[in-house]
């Protein structure tokens, strides 16, 4: 009898203790998403009705004029963060290799490993009065590749550990029947190990993007902004971030009310851009494995 209820007693315990666990995860979650969510509903609800087709297809009025829109802005994001992609992404990419499959041990890996760290902490006004020193101070003058270099060199520290961490979880077994096969290792890295491990590097990717994407104080000391049409990488260059900033610290209401409308069109774009790049590669996924 008092085995039996003994028993009953851990048994209740145990489900106590489960369900209280559960509970607090699902605590922990919703504290977790409901900034997210409040954040983004308040976007919506502040920048929603100030956009209109003229907000996508002019550039800004002047100061104190009623009206226009942020197209080269968006346009001016598009062309850094593409050059940013196209600077810090393969780099990342190959500093995470040669951690994971060619440096382990060495003291060479456990620098560029301690130097990845640090700069992932660097705040962004530093990197940017660095990229201002070191790119515009010599080129003498404020450009769009400027501020893509310096939004790349953000991305790089977080591309390399994500490959790095991504390529460790790969299977021993999976590097020694390519290598069984006769494949060269620079191969067996490229064409197995990688592709292996594709779907966290390119998390890690779009978790690089959209950290530097709303990054203004790199763009302040390096792109500059424009008023005007750009897309040329030699010249200044208009983006999303710094038209928030100028018309956040604006003294007119129209340029407050375009300023939230931009802050959401920023997220939305993050959104989309990282919600196609998934579907693009959980596709590719799973067509490999059919």
């Amino acid at each position: 009898m008092n085995r039996n209820r003994g028993r009953n007693l851990r048994s209740l315990w145990r489900s106590g203790v489960d369900h209280l666990a559960t509970g607090l995860a699902i605590l922990a979650t919703i504290l977790v998403v409901a900034p997210l969510i409040a954040i983004f509903f308040y976007l919506v609800y502040k920048g929603a009705s100030s956009l209109n087709w003229a907000f996508f297809n002019q550039i800004p009025k002047p100061e104190g004029e009623v009206g226009g829109g942020m197209a080269n802005a968006i346009v001016g994001s598009a062309v850094v963060l593409l050059v940013a992609s196209l600077f810090g992404i393969p780099i990342g990419i190959g500093g995470g290799i040669y951690l994971a499959e060619f440096g382990r041990g060495t003291k060479l890996a456990n620098a560029v490993r301690f130097t990845a760290d640090v700069l992932n902490g660097v705040p962004s006004i530093v990197m940017g009065i660095a990229a201002f020193s070191l790119i515009v101070v010599p080129m003498h003058h404020y450009s769009a590749l400027a501020g893509g270099v310096a939004l790349g060199i953000m991305m790089i520290p977080t591309v390399t550990r994500t490959t790095e961490e991504m390529l460790l979880m790969v299977p021993h077994s999976v590097r020694e029947a390519a290598l069984g096969l006769g494949v060269p290792n620079w191969r067996s890295v490229l064409s197995i190990t990688l592709k292996t491990a594709s779907p966290g590097v390119i998390t890690g990717c779009m978790l690089a993007f959209a950290r530097v994407a709303g990054e203004t104080a790199p763009l302040l000391f390096t792109a500059l902004g424009n008023q005007f049409w750009s897309v040329s990488l030699n010249h200044e260059i208009s983006a999303l971030p710094l038209q928030i900033y100028n018309y956040a610290i604006s003294p007119y209401d129209d340029q407050h009310r375009q300023a939230w409308a931009g802050s959401l069109v920023l997220i939305a774009l993050i959104v989309i851009a990282v919600s196609l790049v998934r579907f693009v590669t959980s596709r590719g996924t799973l067509k490999g494995a059919s």
